[in-house]
């Protein structure tokens, strides 16, 4: 996002209007938080719809598994080949494409006749997705500059946890009052709103590269590497260990991604850039940001069976004791991204960590205790969102802040596959977990339908017992990240602090 050097600039002409704004950095922000809403908002509700899609096209719920498969699969291959298309090309345009296919898709869902098309259109609404996300951070950050990133950052995961806590209760009104159609159809007023602001609102920001190859030989290697992944994950459980279907996703990635490592160490313009993970705070940022959604997300699969079966809470009880984990994030997410712009990542990543992990182990003695209450429990699960808000914002801007700004939208569509993957991998590692504890407590294959109660809470503290892991990791590698919120490298320092006053302050986010 550097000056425009007096050169015509294609986002001057619809930016102009506002870029002269003191608030203009904000206004951008804000752009992205309707995207970044709208994208939880529809991962949240989605969820909700597959019961009735069972019932209305007759289906086996294994093949309607494939209406939120579809969707993660192509995320999870188009976010890095996203991230270094706006590299090359610009995200003004990439970003505003990403509403209008998402929209496009958000309403042919709505409006499929059958089971087969709905699986389409729900790869079409992932394109506009991988669009969105690949390109939210990275204009954030670039929008934000090095003085305000941490508070920006912080503002757009209030956004994603809002959307992500009033999708259930929206997406069960919808489907009750006006039909499972409505749960797709309600993309496309954000849609519209956020392409219309995209366009008016953003810069036309685009790196200065100048070699524009695209590395197609990556993507044949990346994306089926990804995609037998992904597999492996979410549908393990289902083929069991032993099958031809799992088994061959689980060699495909050993065998391709040391490939990809071999050809991209070859490339001019690699698709993944290898030396990003020479840097400590990327590449441990990441891996702390995988292990904290899987805790988020593990958290929202495992605790409705253990609320509603083992503790008899309604389904209305249940939905909103959850929903303090959302609520609390979306309201710490801000002032953690402030305190991050003035003391650094490490205070705060530590501390969100150390939360989460005393959450963990508090949830495990309410849910065993005889005398757990409600109040209790809303607590523990308070304290836990606290903590995931406290860390993920400041995370966030650590591993942004860990790369040259060549390189800003590549990190973000990475930074994007690590949140995916850290939620397929806390609600499949939740339900290996669960089930295994289960049958030693039992003795038989039950579900959670079938099982006692006290089985459910053996099985339930071993699964927080996890989450306890998974956090005290998370805080062993954030306490090994920079102090400081200022980059690593004193010449990236240097060049970011230009790039923002050139940009920012001077009233052109431009080129």
């Amino acid at each position: 996002m550097a000056a425009s050097e007096g050169k015509d600039d294609p986002g001057r002409s619809t930016s102009g209007l506002f870029a002269e704004r003191p608030y203009y950095r904000w206004l951008v922000v804000g752009t992205v938080c309707i995207g970044a809403f709208m994208g939880q908002l529809d991962a949240s509700i989605a969820q909700l719809v597959l019961p009735v899609l069972e019932r209305d096209f007759h289906q086996h719920l294994s093949d309607i598994s494939w209406v939120a498969l579809a969707y993660t699969l192509t995320l999870a291959v188009l976010l890095p080949v996203f991230g270094r298309l706006a590299d090359v090309y610009g995200r003004k345009t990439l970003y505003t494409a990403g509403f209008l296919v998402f929209i496009l898709g958000s309403g042919l869902c709505g409006a499929a006749p059958n089971l087969l098309s709905l699986v389409g259109f729900r790869v079409l609404q992932a394109v506009g997705a991988a669009l969105l996300q690949t390109n939210s951070i990275a204009v954030v950050v670039m929008a934000a500059g090095p003085r305000y990133r941490g508070r920006a950052i912080g503002v757009q995961a209030s956004a994603q946890a809002v959307g992500l806590s009033v999708g259930p209760a929206l997406g069960g009104l919808l489907i009750h009052m006006l039909g499972w159609r409505w749960v797709f159809w309600i993309n496309v007023p954000f849609g519209l709103l956020g392409a219309v602001m995209a366009w008016f609102v953003l810069p036309q920001m685009k790196t200065q590269r100048g070699d524009r190859q695209f590395d197609w030989g990556g993507v044949a290697l990346l994306a089926p590497a990804l995609i037998a992944l992904v597999l492996a994950i979410d549908q393990g459980r289902l083929w069991g260990t032993r099958s031809f279907a799992f088994v061959l996703c689980i060699w495909a990635p050993m065998v391709l991604l040391p490939l990809l490592l071999w050809w991209e160490r070859r490339q001019r313009s690699p698709l993944v850039d290898l030396a990003l993970f020479h840097e400590h705070s990327f590449w441990a940022g990441n891996l702390a940001g995988l292990l904290s959604y899987a805790m988020l997300f593990g958290m929202f699969f495992l605790m409705p069976f253990v609320l509603e079966r083992a503790f008899a809470d309604g389904a209305l009880a249940t939905g909103i004791e959850l929903m303090v984990i959302p609520g609390a994030l979306a309201m710490v997410s801000p002032v953690s991204g402030a305190l991050y712009d003035r003391f650094g990542p490490r205070p705060l990543t530590v501390t969100g960590m150390a939360l989460a992990f005393c959450a963990c182990a508090w949830l495990a003695l309410e849910i065993g205790s005889n005398t757990t209450g409600a109040p209790q429990l809303t607590a523990a699960l308070a304290l836990f969102g606290l903590g995931e808000g406290l860390f993920t914002s400041p995370n966030n801007s650590a591993v942004m802040a860990s790369i040259p700004e060549k390189d800003i939208g590549q990190a973000g569509g990475l930074l994007n596959v690590t949140r995916s993957f850290g939620t397929s991998i806390g609600i499949a590692a939740s339900t290996a977990v669960f089930s295994w504890r289960l049958h030693a407590a039992t003795g038989a294959s039950l579900g959670p339908l079938r099982a006692p109660p006290g089985a459910l809470v053996l099985a339930t503290q071993d699964v927080l017992a996890m989450f306890a892991m998974f956090a005290l990791i998370a805080c062993m590698l954030s306490w090994t990240g920079p102090r400081s919120r200022r980059p690593l490298s004193a010449a990236l320092g240097r060049k970011m602090s230009k790039v923002s006053r050139n940009s920012v302050d001077g009233g052109s986010l431009s080129k």
